[in-house]
């Protein structure tokens, strides 16, 4: 039974570090060019909401051609840092695996609540497998060193506009093992305190997306959100982005599509919630 446990651990490990074998075409729709900005809007103009987190906050789902079409208002940036149009995939750590991720949704669904004069700036750090002490300790995944990778985009967004808040999904590593869960609520705060610190608001928000309920090893995910929770209840300036109700893209780790855009869709929702 213990042969059996450990064996499926290492399993979903291996999925999460290297990304499960798609079975269809990945990049079949993925845009075929960058179109940069006609035109930067002035930095009082520009709303910038930092992504980070692991494999689901970088993106595993399938993108598709609704997925593409760019908005005048909604930026991101290239591998050199330059302002382009947003396209999903907007996540360029692992070019291998990456996929649709929820920041595009989130941004389409912001514009429907906020002044027609305010454009929006997604920066994206998460990079898949990457555990938070990794964060905390700027350590090196998948070639990134996290934490200078994370504080390096803050200054690009502090260039163009006024950050925002953060979008935060993360866990599924610190997942398996007990002694990672155990400690998952107090390593968020202390992870957050330095997000906060480096971005220079000591108020920030922070969305923070549970982990799916489809897991293999649903004990442990529920473990984790439940340390989320733990946390929340600590931190007047985190908020719980919920997804209990979506699914998974048939590899028990990663949220599908539809529920990528799902959360792109909530995190806008609970960002205008705690404005009013």
């Amino acid at each position: 039974m213990k042969n059996s446990i450990y064996s499926t651990a290492l399993f979903i490990f291996f999925l999460i570090g290297c990304g499960a074998k798609e079975k269809d075409n990945r990049t079949e729709f993925f845009p075929k060019t960058k179109l940069p900005t006609n035109k930067i809007p002035d930095k009082e103009k520009i709303w910038v909401f930092i992504l980070a987190g692991q494999s689901n906050m970088a993106g595993r789902g399938k993108v598709e051609p609704m997925d593409t079409i760019p908005d005048s208002r909604i930026l991101t940036i290239n591998k050199n840092g330059n302002l382009i149009l947003a396209k999903e995939p907007l996540h360029l750590y692992e070019p291998e695996m990456t996929g649709l991720d929820c920041g595009l949704s989130f941004g389409k669904e912001l514009l429907k609540h906020i002044p027609d004069s305010i454009s929006i700036l997604l920066i994206p750090t998460a990079v898949g497998a990457s555990s938070i002490s990794q964060w905390i300790n700027d350590s090196i995944c998948k070639n990134v060193t996290l934490f200078s990778n994370f504080s390096e985009k803050v200054e690009i967004g502090k260039k163009y506009g006024t950050i925002k808040g953060i979008l935060w999904h993360q866990g599924e590593n610190d997942a398996l093992k007990k002694e990672t869960i155990e400690i998952y609520d107090k390593q968020l705060g202390n992870l957050f305190i330095l997000f906060r610190n480096q971005i220079g608001i000591k108020n920030l928000p922070i969305f923070i997306g549970e982990l799916g309920s489809y897991s293999q090893t649903e004990e442990n995910w529920n473990g984790i959100n439940k340390k989320i929770r733990t946390y929340i209840n600590t931190d007047t300036y985190a908020y719980l982005i919920k997804t209990v109700d979506l699914l998974d893209k048939g590899d028990r780790i990663h949220f599908n599509s539809s529920g990528q855009r799902i959360i792109g869709q909530r995190f806008a929702n609970e960002f205008i919630n705690r404005q009013r």
